[in-house]
């Protein structure tokens, strides 16, 4: 397992652990999590490191679990191994389709920008071009790079939503959490509060790559929740984790410049993706639903808060969204206009 400590290779590990296979736990500091079984092996590895993944396989293993490849030189040190691997389950991401215009995620922050999807999203769907210069781009080039390996090393892709749970660096949830726990008890939510970003959690991850290391077979499939919650269910359903009763004021349309009303979630059209290949192919069937994993998300999140600022809590939050996600003062300003004009 590669990438073990990060937030998909924690539940993977315990669900590979729990379906009793012998699980090497490979990480760059070589951690490990406290609810891991007493038997799984761990180790440090610099995955970058020239021979450094050769030399963790030693002998070889019957399956190799990917959670933090992007790019062509992954999948070149990945497919430079396969003689003794068994089989892969490589993590990618929904962020590679692009619409019938071309729009794709990497579009997003262009006027009319967002691509409008067929609703729900199949694996066959086009996708961007490949290359090495964004996130969408360089997870195409890897899963094209592993598929082109396919008749001698069966690798599966599974192209994740919007991944939550314990362990996320940037928890879309803190963008409600945080919030309520500021007092704060008026919202505005953008596109009137119907934008939905299809989740997955970190438990149906990896029941997905459970089912894929029983089943090696080269393929892409869409790995989601079994629902796909509007932003506004979102948010209604942590106030209720949080025993919280909130206003929600619906914003029609974009988001203004000073980004009110913007939230993880926001877009102007779904973002939905099937998942009948999974459940086809595999026997996927979702562990848990939204709803029913959040209250540990939220319990996660608010420890840790306690005490500290979200910027030193969440670095990376800041980096993918900037600090407007919290810009209150704006947020009121907008809210008297609109009470003014009323």
């Amino acid at each position: 397992m590669l990438g073990a400590t990060g937030q998909i290779g924690r539940a993977a590990v315990r669900a590979l652990s729990g379906d009793g296979w012998e699980v090497t736990a490979a990480s760059l500091g070589g951690g490990r999590d406290g609810t891991w079984d007493s038997g799984v092996r761990t180790v440090a590895l610099e995955r970058e490191g020239e021979g450094a993944l050769s030399a963790a396989l030693g002998e070889g293993c019957d399956v190799l679990v990917d959670t933090v490849a992007f790019g062509r030189g992954h999948a070149a040190q990945l497919t430079g191994s396969a003689r003794r691997v068994g089989s892969a389950v490589v993590i990618s991401s929904g962020a590679v389709y692009e619409d019938g215009r071309g729009r794709g995620f990497d579009t997003q922050g262009e006027p009319d920008g967002f691509p409008a999807y067929p609703v729900p999203i199949p694996e066959s769907q086009r996708t961007v071009p490949p290359g090495d210069t964004t996130y969408a781009t360089r997870k195409i080039a890897l899963e094209q790079d592993l598929l082109a390996a396919g008749d001698v090393w069966p690798v599966t892709l599974l192209r994740a939503g919007a991944v939550h749970g314990e362990h996320c660096r940037t928890p879309r949830e803190l963008y409600f959490v945080k919030r309520l726990l500021d007092g704060r008890r008026r919202r505005v939510l953008a596109y009137d509060g119907e934008s939905r970003f299809h989740p997955v959690h970190v438990s149906n991850v990896a029941e997905l790559i459970r089912l894929a290391a029983l089943r090696p077979a080269s393929r892409v499939l869409n790995a989601g929740d079994p629902q796909a919650p509007t932003v506004a269910e979102i948010g209604a359903a942590v106030d209720g984790v949080l025993g919280v009763e909130t206003e929600t004021v619906l914003m029609p349309g974009a988001p203004p410049r000073d980004g009110v009303g913007e939230t993880p979630w926001s877009g102007a059209h779904p973002v939905v993706y099937d998942l009948s290949e999974a459940a086809r192919q595999l026997g996927y069937r979702p562990v848990t639903g939204y709803a029913e994993s959040l209250p540990r998300t939220v319990e996660w999140l608010v420890e840790q808060l306690d005490g500290r600022d979200w910027r030193e809590a969440f670095p990376k939050m800041v980096r993918n969204y900037g600090e407007t996600l919290f810009d209150y003062a704006a947020e009121d300003a907008w809210l008297d206009r609109q009470e003014r004009t009323v």
